[in-house]
């Protein structure tokens, strides 16, 4: 069963809060970090990435880069941009892209949870990256970002949250990268305090959906600091780390899409040819054109779009992982036919997000730059469940989660 604690957030006065907020720090490179920053001394990319306080070219990794996080988050809380709350409490937060809102709860998830497998992970997870984010949290003995969580619908917490969202946020403000809505709600009453632990205790497992490197950072320090302590209660606030909990069914997944620099040595007729060997081709013209179903997708190839259709037997509905897109065209296109067969080191293949669109492939194929794209239709939420629930590790590069956390909305504490 899940275990999560409220907590004495850290956070902007209400009338700086967009002063505060940013981009995660991994959605971005240091120049564009020091660009959204610019003379705003409030910005948290100071503290996310403090690089940009060095001059250009300063090393990310340089010990004296995570010494000036923890002095500029000490500073921010010196000067009254950041302060705490005086009691332990919930938080609502709430993201509306377009016409859609989806609300989750900022809670203290257990570190033993994610040790123990009650937090279930879809992605393996870098070392080097890891230990990155740890040191990050180590040097401000605090989680500045949160984590992306999912959690099974439950229509108690569904109700709390709505009665919530009928009153004046404590933030709510468009974000002026992304054009996002984002809200922020305090939740101080006991008793729907208690509701909100009391039902996720009743949920055999919590699930990552974005944010697998600063889960693992924040449960490792936590499972150190435990080792570390000889008076180790277990109550203790190491013990938990921020994360923002979200219903499974309000998710927005993205596709995550392909592009490839060359043919592998073939002409576009062999390359088409090829394919035919495990897909129905289809030219659909010149007109963009998106994958409609599961096991459909979609190839730009000389100016034209293409429908790939999946043939019977080349995917096993049984399998977890065999029955995604991601793991289809991995095999079939990627691997047997491109030769690319590490998604993450191989430099002939990038990737696309979703919300670039599809005119961002047949622009970047277009320009020369690529040879050929390929579209997938979105992994779902459940798909994401179901495998996480069966131990097993999704595909590199599978999902495209939007919107994005913002950060410095809440930062937790770890003392």
């Amino acid at each position: 069963m899940a275990t999560v604690k409220p907590f004495k957030g850290i956070r902007p006065p209400r009338e700086l809060v967009e002063k505060v907020e940013s981009r995660p720090y991994d959605v971005l490179d240091s120049e564009e970090a020091r660009q959204e920053a610019g003379d705003n001394e409030m910005s948290l990319y100071h503290i996310i990435k403090p690089e940009i306080d060095f001059p250009v070219g300063t090393s990310e990794y340089d010990p004296k880069v995570y010494d000036k996080a923890a002095e500029n988050f000490q500073k921010f809380q010196e000067k009254g941009w950041l302060v705490q709350d005086d009691k332990e409490q919930y938080y609502i937060y709430a993201q509306t892209m377009g016409d859609k809102t989806q609300y989750g709860l900022v809670v203290g998830a257990y570190v033993d949870d994610y040790l123990n497998g009650v937090i279930k992970k879809h992605e393996l997870t870098r070392r080097d990256k890891e230990e990155d984010r740890m040191k990050h949290v180590r040097i401000n003995n605090a989680n500045i970002e949160p984590v992306f969580f999912a959690y099974p619908d439950n229509e108690c917490l569904d109700t709390l949250i709505m009665k919530y969202a009928a009153t004046r946020p404590e933030y709510d403000f468009i974000a002026p990268v992304d054009g996002f809505r984002h809200q922020l709600w305090v939740v101080s009453d006991d008793k729907d305090i208690e509701t909100i632990t009391q039902e996720f205790a009743k949920m055999p497992a919590l699930y990552i959906a974005d944010g697998h490197h600063r889960s693992a950072a924040a449960a490792l320090v936590g499972a150190e600091k435990q080792k570390q302590n000889p008076s180790h209660r277990g109550d203790e606030e190491y013990n938990y780390f921020m994360a923002v909990c979200f219903q499974a069914s309000q998710l927005t997944i993205l596709d995550y899409n392909r592009v490839v620099k060359d043919l592998n040595g073939l002409s576009s007729e062999e390359f088409l040819k090829a394919l035919e060997e495990n897909f129905i081709v289809c030219d659909k013209g010149t007109d963009i054109y998106k994958p409609a179903q599961l096991h459909e997708f979609s190839l730009y190839l000389d100016s034209h779009w293409y429908s790939l259709t999946a043939k019977e037997g080349t995917y096993d509905d049984n399998d977890p992982i065999g029955v995604l897109d991601v793991d289809i065209s991995s095999r079939l296109i990627l691997d047997r036919i491109f030769g690319i067969k590490d998604l993450r080191s191989d430099k002939r293949i990038d990737f696309v997000g979703g919300l670039r669109g599809l005119g961002e492939l047949k622009r970047r194929v277009d320009s020369g730059e690529m040879r050929v794209a390929l579209a997938l239709y979105p992994v779902t939420m459940r798909q994401i469940m179901q495998i996480a629930d069966s131990g097993k590790i999704m595909p590199p590069k599978a999902t495209w989660f939007e919107p994005k956390l913002r950060s410095g909305l809440v930062i937790h504490k770890l003392d």
